[in-house]
C-alpha cells in the first residue's frame, strides 16, 4: 500500500498550519478546535516546521515558558522528516518507529500534499488485513468461485 492510497483513504485529508511567527497559543487553540495532535509550520507557502503535542510538552511546559508570549518558531521541531506519496506503508511505518514520530508530512516534489499520523497508519493496516481476512474467508468457504 502506497502513501498516495492512505491519503486518498483519509476522511479529512484538511493541511491545518500556522506560521512561525504565531504565539504557541495560537497553535494550540487550533489543535484542540481541530482535535490534531500536530500542526505544520508554513512560511510564505513553505513548510518550515512542525509543531505537536510532544513539543509543547517539552519545550513549553517542562521549560516553564508561556504560551501566549512564545512565538512557535521557538519549540517547532524545524528538521522536518517528510515522506513522499509513492512511498509505502512499510517505508512510513519504519521512519515512524526508528525516529519516534507520530506525524509525517507528505511532499511531492516541493509540494505539501498531506500529513499522514500514527492513526493513520494503523487504520490502514487493519483496513487491509480486514480486507485479506474476508478475501481469505470467501476462498475457503468457496463462495467467490
Amino acid at each position: 500500500m502506497k502513501i498516495r492510497q492512505i491519503l486518498q483513504g483519509k476522511a479529512v485529508n484538511a493541511l491545518y498550519s500556522v506560521s512561525s511567527n504565531e504565539t504557541v497559543l495560537d497553535a494550540i487553540k487550533l489543535m484542540a478546535d481541530k482535535n490534531i495532535g500536530a500542526v505544520l509550520v508554513v512560511d510564505n507557502g513553505k513548510l518550515v516546521g512542525i509543531f505537536s503535542e510532544r513539543d509543547y510538552a517539552r519545550k513549553i511546559i517542562l521549560k516553564d515558558r508561556h504560551s501566549s508570549d512564545t512565538r512557535v518558531a521557538d519549540v517547532m521541531t524545524a528538521h522536518v522528516i517528510t515522506i513522499e506519496p509513492e512511498q509505502s506503508l512499510e517505508e512510513c511505518m519504519i521512519i515512524m518507529s526508528d525516529r519516534h514520530i507520530r506525524h509525517l508530512p507528505v511532499m511531492d516534489m516541493d509540494t505539501l500534499v498531506g500529513i499522514i499520523s500514527i492513526n493513520d497508519v494503523v487504520t490502514a493496516i487493519i483496513r487491509d488485513q480486514k480486507t485479506r481476512i474476508d478475501s481469505l474467508e470467501s476462498y475457503i468457504s468457496g463462495s467467490l468461485y
